[in-house]
């Protein structure tokens, strides 16, 4: 057993460009004593940690180094037998990153917890490739939804946002882009911009770009896969870097 205080820090790493990091994040995980780390961080920020146990706790196409009961439980063992345990988890771990389920379990232990938020991969990839999520006369808000459910089903929210103008943000949703295209399409959105953005924000970054209309062979000709980001809405050709390519998709369906 440690002298330390048993404690908890959730973090968020960003969405993947390590320069995304939050100033306080890198002072944390410079004190920490051990790190849990997921599969979309980038590990170049472990560097961070010098003197940290550092353990990979992440899942992998379908392949979990732990399920998430033994991570709560590798959580409060760590911290009692070592002190600081830091979390770190991509993007914003209140966002779809389950960092309140991992509070919420430690806590009863009388493990002291804390969160320090990461920027969201569903704001920052986007931008990166110069979409705004909400531009004046084009997006008044935007839906960021889970693609897949607990249930591994398709969420009942994009049924909701279809309906909308807003723009519609779609994370960990590659598996079901067959029935969300169906689901835009019924609401006579066959024209929408569409762009996907696998690996956004590093090195390995690529995107297509389309149509709801066109979207399924652009991911098949581009060899698009997890993990990827789905953006829906006008906002899509407010891109400078893609506007010209939208312009063309539009006189190939009109011609």
């Amino acid at each position: 057993m440690s002298n330390k205080t048993p404690k908890l820090t959730v973090v968020g790493a960003g969405p993947g460009d390590p320069g995304l990091i939050t100033v306080k994040a890198v002072r944390v995980l410079e004190s920490a004593d051990v790190v849990l780390y997921d599969a979309l961080i980038n590990t170049t920020l472990l560097e961070y940690a010098r003197r940290a146990e550092k353990i990979f706790v992440g899942k992998r196409k379908g392949c979990y180094a732990y399920h998430q009961d033994q991570i709560n439980e590798l959580i409060v063992s760590r911290a009692k037998s070592h002190g600081h345990v830091v979390r770190l988890k991509g993007g914003d771990p209140f966002i779809f990153g389950r960092g309140a389920e991992e509070i919420d379990y430690a806590h009863p232990f009388g493990i002291e917890t804390n969160m320090i938020p990461g920027i969201s991969s569903a704001m920052a990839v986007p931008a990166y490739q110069g979409i705004p999520l909400t531009k004046r006369g084009f997006s008044e808000s935007f839906w960021v939804i889970t693609g897949t459910t607990k249930a591994h089903e398709l969420s009942q929210d994009i049924y909701q946002a279809a309906k909308s103008n807003a723009t519609v943000v779609i994370l960990m949703g590659m598996g079901k882009l067959n029935e969300i295209v169906s689901i835009f399409e019924k609401e006579n959105k066959q024209d929408v911009p569409v762009a996907i953005i696998q690996n956004g924000t590093t090195k390995n970054e690529q995107f297509g770009f389309g149509t709801i209309h066109t979207i399924e062979q652009v991911v098949v000709e581009k060899k698009l896969s997890s993990p990827a980001i789905i953006v829906i809405g006008e906002v899509v050709n407010q891109s400078v870097m893609l506007a010209s390519i939208y312009n063309e998709v539009r006189q190939e369906i009109a011609s």
